[in-house]
């Protein structure tokens, strides 16, 4: 038993150790790769940011994986974009025409309160909204894709208006690159 005991151990740790021992695969935008595992694009900063933007493949801008993209927040029971919404968008608008490839998809997001077709509504006001916006910017419309996702996926749990505000938001995910 206690030979047994020790030959699943060994066999453990034998399997562990070998998938410990992947590699990421990054491309640059210079065009040099690395081989490996996940797929992770890196992209230079152009003199607009410091450092480099990680681009993933389904990142998302809630999670900062989707490269320079910034998810945007909106007033309760509203769509309309204003303020630092505009600039935000101003800010993602640059990064996708700089960015050809990349294609995203815009979800929209409601905070807690009101039924769920209600908010499903408003969450698909606001990804169109943000997209039109793009578009608008310049953007092509084929690149940007929308999804409503109402009050089913918050980033805040809590039950005031400082979780509320954080849930009422359109964020990027990125479907191609």
């Amino acid at each position: 038993m206690k030979l047994r005991s020790v030959l699943i151990l060994t066999i453990l740790a034998a399997s562990l150790s070998l998938t410990s021992c992947a590699s990421k695969k990054t491309k640059t935008t210079d065009g040099v790769d690395n081989t490996g595992g996940a797929e992770q694009t890196t992209l230079k900063d152009n003199g607009n940011n410091s450092g480099v933007s990680a681009l993933e493949l389904n990142g998302d801008s809630d999670s900062n994986r989707a490269g320079a993209l910034k998810t945007v927040y909106f007033d309760y029971n509203s769509s309309a974009i204003a303020g630092s919404t505009k600039e935000a968008l101003d800010s993602n608008a640059e990064f996708l025409k700089k960015n050809a490839s990349v294609k995203v998809q815009a979800e929209g997001h409601c905070d807690e309160r009101g039924s769920v077709q209600f908010n499903l509504a408003l969450g698909e006001k606001r990804a169109k909204s943000v997209r039109d916006y793009l578009v608008g910017a310049g953007v092509a419309a084929n690149r940007i894709t929308v999804i409503s996702l109402g009050k089913e996926k918050p980033v805040s749990f809590g039950h005031d208006e400082e979780s509320w505000s954080k849930n009422r938001r359109a964020n990027f995910v990125v479907t191609e690159k």
